[in-house]
């Protein structure tokens, strides 16, 4: 297994890498800088886009563009001119919460969680943007949403709340996008040292989180058992996904930021890292239908 930081970006709050299996390209946030990032598998040829707000996550979109969960809502992006269209904004109500992590689900819909900008309320929501542009809200009492994935069927969908230090696994309905059950699949309270943040799946079924301010990969069996502890270059990694032609590569990002309730900086913090050699393929990500 090898280890390697990819290029000189210093994201003040990287996130979100997502390879696109048509571009073969790897896409990544910075979400409090407002920028979004694009890279070839290596890391080079970087090309980066401004935002005029924070963002929490993205999608590539099937006619071209993305949709970006931004503090202010849904939007699409167009990658030509950078110009931005508001979709909706499920929170407009809340003046203290932002669209967070976000993924698109087997059939096209785009699930996406917001956060409360001071970490410590549950005032945020999970919702789900259908290609018809509608918005439904799935899940309430949030403090802070992240690590949305499926299983290789789709029918489990997983999400974290990170403060709460759970990764919840709900019975997820294909057809509608609906959630229909929920229970708990991983604990990290007296098991792992910190909270689960980004996540991903691999073709195994196996789900893989970023344990921040903990400094691992945490690979977890189909029945929340922890497989794997991979140890990371620096504590603050964010979130993860697999990518490069074979969907062999893991890519993981890290937030420069200093800790919550701290003031040390790590070296490395805010690179984007590449994990080879680990064994096992991902998923391809799909895009949004819409």
């Amino acid at each position: 297994m090898r280890i390697e930081r990819l290029g000189e970006s210093c994201d003040e709050l990287g996130e979100g890498p997502l390879w696109d299996v048509e571009e073969q390209r790897l896409y990544w946030i910075d979400s409090h800088g407002g920028k979004i990032h694009r890279a070839d598998a290596r890391g080079e040829d970087h090309r980066t886009w401004a935002l005029p707000e924070h963002i929490g996550s993205m999608c590539l979109r099937e006619g071209g563009g993305a949709v970006v969960s931004l503090r202010n809502g849904f939007h699409f992006f167009d990658f030509g001119g950078g110009e931005l269209t508001l979709i909706a904004d499920p929170e407009r109500d809340i003046r203290r919460t932002r669209m967070n992590d976000g993924k698109v689900d087997r059939q096209g819909r785009f699930l996406a969680g917001s956060m409360d900008y001071e970490e410590r309320e549950p005032l945020a929501g999970l919702y789900r943007l259908d290609p018809d542009r509608t918005v439904t809200q799935l899940e309430t009492g949030i403090i802070v949403s992240n690590g949305p994935c499926w299983s290789p069927d789709g029918g489990t969908f997983y999400f974290a709340d990170s403060w709460a230090r759970r990764i919840w696994a709900y019975k997820y309905d294909t057809a509608t996008g609906s959630l229909l059950s929920r229970r708990v699949f991983a604990d990290f309270e007296g098991h792992l040292r910190g909270y689960p943040d980004g996540a991903t799946v691999d073709a195994e079924g196996y789900v893989w989180s970023a344990e921040v301010y903990g400094g691992r990969l945490v690979r977890f069996a189909p029945d929340g058992t922890i497989d794997r502890l991979l140890g990371m270059p620096v504590d603050s990694i964010t979130s993860m996904s697999f990518g490069g032609a074979d969907l062999d590569i893991l890519y993981v990002t890290s937030m420069a930021r200093p800790f919550r309730g701290q003031r040390r900086q790590e070296r490395e913090a805010g690179g984007l890292f590449a994990v080879h050699g680990l064994g096992v393929r991902g998923l391809p990500e799909p895009r949004f239908r819409g």
